[in-house]
């Protein structure tokens, strides 16, 4: 009934290949290459007994993160030597923080900015920052190679940020009375220099 190695291999699916992803989740959170490996061992000696023989992937890998985060937090409060019920209270509920919709004046400012910028820097910035598709998806999309796609997306967010924000009308003023004729601002001839 248990998970049994040979009968998990038959199937074509083995917890075992989701330890690459649990111990990416698990480094990008300590930042120690030797914590990291000991926290996914932990997770194996916690989680693999427990499994059950033909449960779907995405079961078994839920239950392995969810493992791994217990692991992690047990770490954390070790480390930072902070009792348990401590780290409860401070997890935050996904649907109170949900993002609020957007001010049509912040909506307008985007499409702006967007429409002001090449039609490529537009496309990378909506596929990543809209759409939420990864760079190898906006790749795939664009017919380009992830390496492109970073340097693109790199380029779009300098020349988004290049653009002004919005028009300072005291600048447009000021332009208009320069090109006024006898405006005191108005170019003066070179002088010679002896």
């Amino acid at each position: 009934m248990y998970l049994d190695h040979e009968e998990s291999a038959s199937v074509g699916y083995t917890p075992v290949e989701e330890f690459e992803r649990i111990y990416a989740f698990l480094f990008a959170r300590v930042g120690n290459r030797f914590d990291a490996e000991d926290l996914t061992q932990q997770v194996a000696v916690k989680a693999l007994p427990r499994l059950r023989a033909g449960a779907p992937p995405a079961s078994v890998r839920a239950y392995l993160f969810s493992t791994a985060r217990s692991v992690l937090a047990v770490f954390w409060t070790d480390r930072l030597r902070l009792p348990q019920s401590e780290l409860g209270d401070e997890v935050a509920d996904p649907a109170a923080h949900a993002s609020p919709e957007p001010s049509n004046e912040s909506a307008a400012w985007l499409e702006a900015t967007l429409s002001a910028l090449p039609d490529h820097y537009r496309q990378v910035l909506e596929l990543r920052f809209l759409k939420g598709s990864s760079i190898r998806e906006t790749a795939g999309e664009m017919g380009r190679t992830c390496g492109a796609i970073k340097v693109m997306q790199l380029r779009a967010l300098r020349a988004a940020a290049a653009l002004p924000t919005r028009p300072d009308p005291s600048r447009q003023a000021r332009r208009r009375l320069a090109a006024d004729p006898g405006s005191a601002s108005a170019p003066r001839p070179a002088v010679p220099v002896f």
